[in-house]
């Protein structure tokens, strides 16, 4: 066991010398795959930023911990909105008065802004919750007609501004038409579409009124998944991670995309050192002959040339912190600006995205890179095995 570790430390200590002895031609490898370790890290960076970041904001706008679905509501099939409502359980009425849970009425409307005709969302929200970031106690505003909030993007698409009145129509529970204006009590800022694009949040309780469907409500938000009771009748249960299963997907086919650019980042790179490798072997034939006459057996060798190319990495892994870190650094600081709203892809995205790193995402791409250069450095090392130490002494490899 010692003399392994010793025979260890010497292969290390021959190899650190060998490319450090190897000039100009070591420091553009070493150069070239921290380039790689860079640029892998920010783009994996900018990913679990991003998934931080949309969960952070649906939890916050949205979905809380976790929502109760009315058992016939679709949120991508517009027509179940006339019978995906129904009474807000019993079980749940000291949760709603204590603020953990938010219920949440939908329906279908109209708006009428500069007489334009535009189809949306009506969603009926109590003035007074507080789990969600919406600033519904704007709501409570007391201006002769219903008071309304909604999102900025819904706002700028229809030029509408605080103080606006604005004509709406809708239906009730018996299918019958009504219309009535209401006042634009404020506008909100948020990166989820799915609160601002199309809709129009009034007050829960006036909404209820509208719709003849007194103390029913679409959603159930609640705030702590812990306090999850049974599922009541004519509800679905939806936990946070189905909730967010769709941002979750989306993250995962950009990694794959992602992957295809950092596999041909690093082929690049280890193409440099697999050629460099070769040419060692190549050149250093009578080197390699006296490793072997002085005791090395041939695989000790292939140890030897195998941890050289290895150290390609770990010398890259190194140069690549000196400039990295400082980089990294105020990448995710400054983050990187989209120039649009998330609205405009349709999705949960803010404006600028700030990168997350983490002890996991480095270590892991450190360990991923070392493995492969020590693969690409053990393939052509392997001939080092079949050779003829006579043969080798003469600078002759068979």
């Amino acid at each position: 066991m010692a003399q392994n570790i010793k025979n260890m430390k010497l292969a290390i200590k021959l190899a650190f010398k060998n490319l450090i002895g190897a000039g100009l031609r070591t420091w553009l490898n070493v150069i070239v795959l921290s380039f790689s370790f860079v640029i892998i890290i920010a783009a994996k960076g900018i990913l679990v930023g991003w998934d931080r970041q949309a969960k952070n904001d649906m939890t916050d706008w949205e979905i809380g911990e976790g929502q109760y679905w009315n058992e016939n509501y679709d949120p991508f099939d517009a027509f179940t909105l006339n019978d995906a409502h129904a009474a807000i359980p019993t079980e749940f009425k000291s949760d709603i008065k204590n603020g953990d849970m938010v219920p949440t009425l939908i329906t279908q409307g109209t708006i009428y802004p500069e007489g334009r005709m535009i189809s949306i969302l009506l969603k009926g929200i109590p003035p007074q919750q507080t789990l969600l970031k919406l600033p519904t106690h704007k709501l409570d505003t007391v201006v002769g007609v219903i008071p309304a909030i909604i999102g900025s993007n819904m706002a700028r698409s229809n030029k509408l501004n605080i103080g606006d009145y604005v004509t709406i129509r809708w239906r009730d529970v018996n299918g019958t038409f009504d219309a009535t204006d209401i006042f634009i009590a404020d506008i909100f800022t948020c990166n989820v579409p799915t609160v601002d694009a199309s809709q129009v949040w009034l007050p829960l309780d006036s909404l209820q009124s509208m719709t003849l469907l007194k103390d029913e409500a679409t959603i159930l938000t609640f705030a702590n998944e812990e306090n999850i009771q049974q599922t009541p009748e004519n509800w679905t249960l939806k936990t946070f991670d189905a909730l967010v299963k769709n941002i979750d997907d989306m993250i995962q086919t950009k990694s794959v995309g992602q992957s295809i650019f950092y596999g041909i980042l690093l082929i690049l790179a280890l193409l440099a050192i697999f050629d460099t490798q070769v040419l060692s072997i190549f050149r250093r034939q009578k080197e390699i002959g006296t490793y072997v006459a002085l005791g090395f057996t041939k695989y000790q060798v292939v140890g030897l040339f195998t941890i050289e190319g290895a150290m390609h990495a770990i010398l890259a892994a190194i140069v690549g912190a000196a400039y990295g870190i400082p980089f990294l650094l105020w990448f995710a600081k400054t983050g990187i600006s989209l120039g649009a709203s998330s609205a405009d892809y349709g999705i949960v995205m803010a404006e600028t995205m700030y990168p997350v790193y983490s002890l996991g995402l480095v270590a892991g791409t450190t360990l991923a890179v070392l493995l492969a250069t020590s693969v690409v450095s053990y393939w052509p090392s392997r001939k080092i095995a079949k050779m003829n130490p006579t043969e080798a002494l003469r600078g002759k490899l068979q």
